[in-house]
């Protein structure tokens, strides 16, 4: 299961995909994260999965290692998605009613349309990684950061950091893995019971965990200060990042898919941002309480005490009308 896990690996090829200027690549893994969560039709969203899946093909990396690497993401997927589910309420009837939960038809489509960007931003972010080693990845994000530099902004040691990080999570799940292994040896139950012993057993393979990680840590800085390392200015480089006519072309073509996706997919997600907040929530508040504030009068003893609403109907939409100023004294709760 973990072996599954490629989320920071580097697999080196020759494609047009990993030969792509990394800065652009950066830069277009942003632009379609936002568009795959401004896509708020099935139609935008399909375009933009196709649109992944043919730099998959470019890219020469097989969909079943993507399928793999997604299979540890399905719990957050699936949590999402329920939430989406139940949470989401629309016009209409509902489709199902247990207790205090409905779900409507509105509800469905968004666990649907969530749950496949989610999947879809992992493969994506994933694509990133796979076909640009840690190293030009660093490079690239200082360069597209440097402006921040004039700021005194510590641009290279955050993409130092960053790329560090996405270079040791194969190396911790690897060291996880052995972990686990070695404690199954000695009898430890990781897999079975329930989810509290579950919890428990997993104490003796995170302390390891952290020591490992930790002790990796000081071993990489202290090779890094061996070496001399300093970084920053004055530092020089191997291989220069220059853009050359194929990246251009690259990201012309990248663009054109884009302007494709964008009138497809957006101009529904602009429509529904535009509307009124009534609209926009789909009647997700229209069972909530309305509030509205009310002066706090004292009694006898002069204490005070929220002021009593009328029970008649008539008169509470008087005051409903009077108090819309939200005078901000007091408030008292009156129901819809």
């Amino acid at each position: 299961m973990l072996r599954d896990i490629t989320i920071g690996q580097h697999f080196p090829g020759t494609s047009l995909v990993h030969r792509f200027d990394p800065r652009m690549k950066l830069v277009l893994t942003i632009v379609y994260i936002v568009l795959l969560f401004a896509a708020s039709n099935p139609l935008g969203l399909t375009l933009s999965i196709l649109f992944l899946a043919l730099m998959y093909k470019v890219a020469q990396i097989p969909f079943k290692m993507i399928l793999k690497s997604l299979k540890p993401i399905l719990p957050i997927v699936v949590f999402t998605a329920v939430l989406n589910l139940f949470f989401v309420s629309g016009e209409g009837d509902p489709l199902v009613k247990l207790g205090f939960l409905t779900i409507y038809a509105e509800g469905v489509r968004y666990a649907v349309l969530m749950a496949v960007r989610v999947m879809a931003l992992i493969a994506g972010t994933s694509l990133l990684t796979y076909t640009t080693s840690p190293i030009v990845l660093t490079d690239a994000i200082e360069q597209l950061l440097k402006p921040l530099g004039r700021l005194h902004f510590p641009v290279h040691e955050l993409a130092m950091m960053m790329s560090i990080a996405l270079r040791f999570i194969p190396t911790l799940i690897e060291e996880t893995d052995k972990i686990m292994n070695a404690q199954k040896a000695r009898g430890a139950q990781l897999d079975t019971g329930k989810m509290l012993d579950r919890v428990k057993a997993l104490v003796p393979v995170l302390i390891p965990l952290f020591i490992s990680a930790f002790r990796r840590a000081d071993e990489l800085a202290m090779a890094m200060e061996c070496r001399c390392y300093r970084g920053g200015e004055g530092r020089t480089r191997l291989k220069v990042l220059r853009c050359t006519k194929q990246d251009y072309i690259d990201l012309a073509f990248c663009i054109v898919c884009f302007a494709v996706i964008v009138p497809v997919g957006v101009p529904e997600f602009l429509k529904e941002h535009d509307a009124p907040l009534g609209q926009r929530t789909r009647g997700a508040f229209r069972r909530a309480p309305l509030i509205l504030w009310t002066p706090l009068t004292p009694d006898e003893k002069g204490a005070a005490r929220p002021f009593q609403t009328p029970k008649l109907k008539s008169e509470r939409k008087k005051l409903a009308l009077r108090q819309s100023a939200l005078s901000p004294d007091a408030f008292c709760v009156l129901p819809i």
